[in-house]
């Protein structure tokens, strides 16, 4: 293969590959001096050692606020400067249908992880009971859990549904850029703590590709950004599961859940998405977003008409997937 074709397809754009692995460098430069800015700075604000801080909310708000920025910035430069995109490529920009999109995410979110909690419920693998907490703790839970697990989703779906997934979608390889997402989500998830290796790495996926859909589907972020925080919501504040592990965000539920077992479906103490019962749930309700016509499609995507390998499209970017 000749150099050219190597780096440069026969339209004369740099390549796919290419362009996600610039956006990675980019990123990882990023996130790295962006992370050790604001943890600095929020240890000075908030008078807390290195421990306090690891050991504290304030660490994954940190971490959460570094990969959203870092993702954003890299994101967009790499749209502008490669692809001459405008910002609203993103998709994260409101648009036509957007708070649709984003309430029906928010309402699908939730009832994807009611079904599956649902599904442990009918075979006595989980049971619920409310929390003896008292109504101020439980209150002060949902609004905090709420805008961390906003701050998360954000961030995650920035990452991986963003540039990414994206710019293999303009290169009508949008198959490829969903399963290279979804695996990379996946493994992103595996050092969290008390992981069951075959299920997490599997529902992880899937939700990696349910998420992947959702943004097919509508060319925004709303709708995958919906789904993702209203899961992780509901998991943690309202069902008291932990949330891929991690139990602390949340540590006062309006219900505590009590594990019974077979852990092939509960997932055990990583949590309802380390099992058969997550699985089920977020295959149907892939399928649902596939399916359904109720979400609005944006047209967030068209290029500065002088500039990128799509200047002069008359719609911008070609729809690659059908979807």
């Amino acid at each position: 293969m000749e150099a050219h074709n190597f780096f440069i397809d026969r339209e004369g754009h740099l390549r796919s590959g290419w362009r996600l692995a610039i956006f990675i460098v980019a990123f990882w430069i990023c996130v790295d001096v962006s992370q050790a800015l604001s943890f600095a700075g929020l240890r000075r604000v908030l008078h807390l050692s290195s421990s306090q801080m690891l050991r504290s909310n304030w660490w994954f708000v940190t971490s959460s606020g570094s990969l959203l920025f870092s993702a954003t910035l890299a994101g967009w430069a790499c749209g502008a400067l490669i692809e001459g995109l405008p910002f609203r490529a993103l998709g994260s920009m409101p648009h036509r249908g957007w708070v649709r999109n984003l309430g029906i995410g928010w309402i699908l979110g939730a009832a994807s992880l009611f079904l599956a909690a649902l599904l442990a419920m009918a075979t006595r693998g989980i049971k619920f009971q409310l929390d003896p907490a008292g109504g101020r703790s439980i209150g002060e839970t949902l609004g905090v859990s709420l805008l961390i697990f906003l701050l998360a989703a954000a961030a995650e779906e920035m990452l991986f549904r963003g540039y990414p997934l994206q710019t293999f979608t303009r290169a009508k390889l949008a198959w490829l850029g969903v399963v290279l997402t979804s695996v990379y989500f996946s493994l992103a998830h595996l050092s969290n703590p008390h992981i069951v290796p075959a299920f997490t790495f599997v529902n992880t996926t899937l939700a990696g590709v349910w998420l992947a859909i959702a943004y097919l589907r509508t060319r925004s972020l709303w709708l995958p950004f919906g789904l993702h925080w209203s899961w992780n919501w509901a998991q943690a504040a309202l069902l008291g599961l932990p949330v891929s592990g991690i139990d602390r965000l949340a540590p006062a539920p309006l219900l505590h859940a009590m594990n019974t077992g077979p852990d092939w479906l509960t997932g055990g103490t990583y949590g309802i998405e380390g099992g058969a019962a997550c699985t089920v749930a977020l295959i149907i309700s892939t399928l649902v977003v596939w399916r359904t016509k109720l979400i609005v499609r944006a047209d967030v995507t068209e290029p500065r008409a002088d500039r990128g390998p799509y200047a002069g499209s008359p719609r911008g970017v070609v729809d690659a997937t059908g979807l």
